[in-house]
């Protein structure tokens, strides 16, 4: 067991619309904590956002940006690409709140809050969860708290 990591910090994404990406999570109650640029990378704009409510943080970044990334670059006119990232989860106390504020501030759905079983050998594990498409395009899980 590796003891040298101690926790999450942040997940990175590029913004396809820099202002309008930022602008969603600050509506999922994350805020500006550090702007900067690099134009050894190409990069203009990069924020770092922090949720006010818990210790995690989102790095995003201009759509220029020439950093290492998984995949490759979309061009305009792309169909969509898959790469590793599967989704972004949230802890919520309600789904299906979360779900419908997210649509109201420019979310797409995606799937509207639904109850699973999660069964293993070991036990079964009930969880309910809603999933929209962001502004930018990635996914976002809105999972109510549950014990795994």
């Amino acid at each position: 067991m590796n003891k040298n990591i101690i926790g999450f910090h942040h997940f990175a994404i590029k913004a396809q619309d820099f202002e309008r990406t930022v602008q969603f999570y600050e509506t999922l109650n994350f805020e500006i904590v550090h702007g900067w640029s690099l134009p050894e990378f190409n990069l203009e704009k990069c924020v770092m956002l922090k949720n006010k409510a818990f210790d995690c943080y989102i790095e995003i970044c201009d759509n220029n940006a020439d950093f290492p990334t998984q995949g490759r670059k979309r061009k305009q006119g792309d169909p969509y690409v898959e790469n590793a990232l599967l989704h972004i989860c949230f802890t919520v106390i309600d789904a299906k709140k979360a779900y419908d504020e997210a649509i109201k501030n420019g979310a797409k759905p995606l799937s509207a809050k639904e109850t699973l079983e999660l069964k293993d050998h070991r036990k079964s594990v009930t969880v309910s969860n809603s999933l929209v498409y962001s502004p930018n395009g990635e996914v976002i899980e809105f999972l109510e708290s549950v014990v795994f």
